[in-house]
């Protein structure tokens, strides 16, 4: 998956939807253009959520001291990538 597929599966479902006037007996061409167009967003929302989501780690440590006691630090980074080169 990835922004390729969802924008393609929005521009196929609405050259469907609104574009195609032909008629299939049993098969309502709007509606399946609305519902590929709507997994297309769905699609490309993921895609983004997921890339966001691959700029943050985190990372925890815990180290036991002789006496029995625990310190646990937990750090976050997020990475500054430069934007690409078009």
């Amino acid at each position: 998956m990835g922004y390729g597929l969802g924008v393609f599966l929005i521009a196929a479902g609405l050259i469907l939807a609104l574009a195609v006037q032909d008629r299939i007996e049993a098969v309502d061409l709007t509606l399946v253009g609305w519902i590929l167009a709507g997994a297309g967003a769905v699609i490309v929302l993921i895609t983004a959520i997921q890339a966001n989501a691959r700029r943050r780690s985190t990372t925890t440590a815990t180290t036991t001291a002789s006496d029995g006691s625990r310190i646990t630090e937990q750090r976050t980074t997020d990475r500054q990538d430069p934007p690409p080169v078009v």
